[in-house]
């Protein structure tokens, strides 16, 4: 991707973001974008014939053991006028690509599905997977507030605690259980990058849970008075398996949502599997309530898989990058 591929790309990104009050891209592959995407990685563009305008975009991007993720953004003028034609082509393409790349899992994330993706996720082979929803809840709480000590993250020196305790909570988790070095820096050097918010709970010399949350800039939907919205999110909550059945994830969330209000904002928010019943519960116990659901579909690429693909036309200007 070059200068003016990314700006224009981004370009897109803005409007659907405007137009659907969330960010177009998830957090992994808009790093990838912007930073010349790690081995696996491309970049599909639909543009508008005759002209340069990018209306859709695609990307894919390969994990650890064969996992990939793709994820795609139709512009909100051209949604009415193509349909599910322009994702299935975009879709079939990346899906092309992958299989030309040794095949593997691979995840396609929605943010609000409707009716139109999970006909597009079906024309090309796709199925449902996880569902995760977004929880909010008003801040401050006020009816109790943490019982244990947190300390505040130090950069350059508290990586590797966290990264053994992260990855022992997560194992197996296909986002989260294989982080590295890299990846935490990775974090630490973006803008929203807080080491306040970023809250360490140890016991008997050793990490035994975490909190790190995160302030989003306000977002493009307006409430009712008019003001836009700031979020602060609970972006990753552990408790180390040697710690865990004490209650410490409670005492863990409470110091977060303690922290977004200390800092400002007055809207918390969370992502959670809609399976994981015991977090909803713990969850809901604490005042949240869902907000809307963020859907997965999965499908496995193999040898052959292209062949029960619809062919790709290109009318629209369709173009690897």
């Amino acid at each position: 991707m070059g200068e003016a591929d990314i700006a224009a790309i981004s370009s897109l990104l803005e409007a659907a973001t405007v137009a659907d009050g969330h960010r177009a891209l998830g957090e992994h592959q808009w790093l990838d974008l912007v930073q010349g995407g790690r081995e696996g990685f491309a970049g599909f563009v639909a543009r508008e014939s005759g002209r340069e305008r990018v209306i859709a975009y695609a990307q894919i991007s390969r994990g650890k053991d064969a996992n990939w993720a793709v994820e795609y953004v139709v512009h909100p003028r051209w949604r009415a006028t193509t349909g599910a034609e322009l994702q299935t082509e975009l879709l079939s393409t990346a899906l092309r690509v992958i299989e030309s790349q040794g095949g593997g899992h691979v995840h396609l994330w929605v943010p609000k599905p409707g009716p139109i993706d999970d006909a597009v996720a079906e024309a090309v082979g796709m199925r449902r997977g996880r569902d995760l929803v977004q929880m909010r809840r008003a801040l401050p709480i006020t009816e109790e507030s943490a019982a244990i000590s947190v300390r505040p993250f130090r950069p350059g020196e508290d990586e590797l605690a966290w990264l053994e305790v992260n990855n022992r909570a997560f194992r197996g988790h296909p986002e989260q259980g294989s982080w590295d070095l890299a990846t935490i820096q990775e974090r630490e050097r973006q803008p929203w990058f807080d080491p306040r918010g970023f809250l360490l709970h140890e016991r008997d010399g050793r990490l035994a849970g975490f909190c790190w949350t995160k302030v989003h800039e306000p977002e493009d939907d307006v409430m009712d008075d008019g003001l836009k919205q700031q979020l602060g999110e609970i972006y990753v909550i552990a408790v180390d398996p040697d710690f865990q059945g004490h209650g410490l994830g409670r005492q863990l969330v409470l110091a977060g949502l303690a922290s977004l209000y200390e800092r400002g904002v007055t809207t918390g928010m969370l992502y959670v599997d809609h399976d994981n019943v015991a977090a909803r519960r713990l969850y809901f116990s604490l005042g949240f309530v869902d907000d809307h659901t963020d859907r997965a579909y999965v499908t496995d690429v193999v040898a052959g898989y292209s062949a029960h693909l619809p062919d790709a036309s290109h009318e629209a200007g369709g173009d690897e990058r």
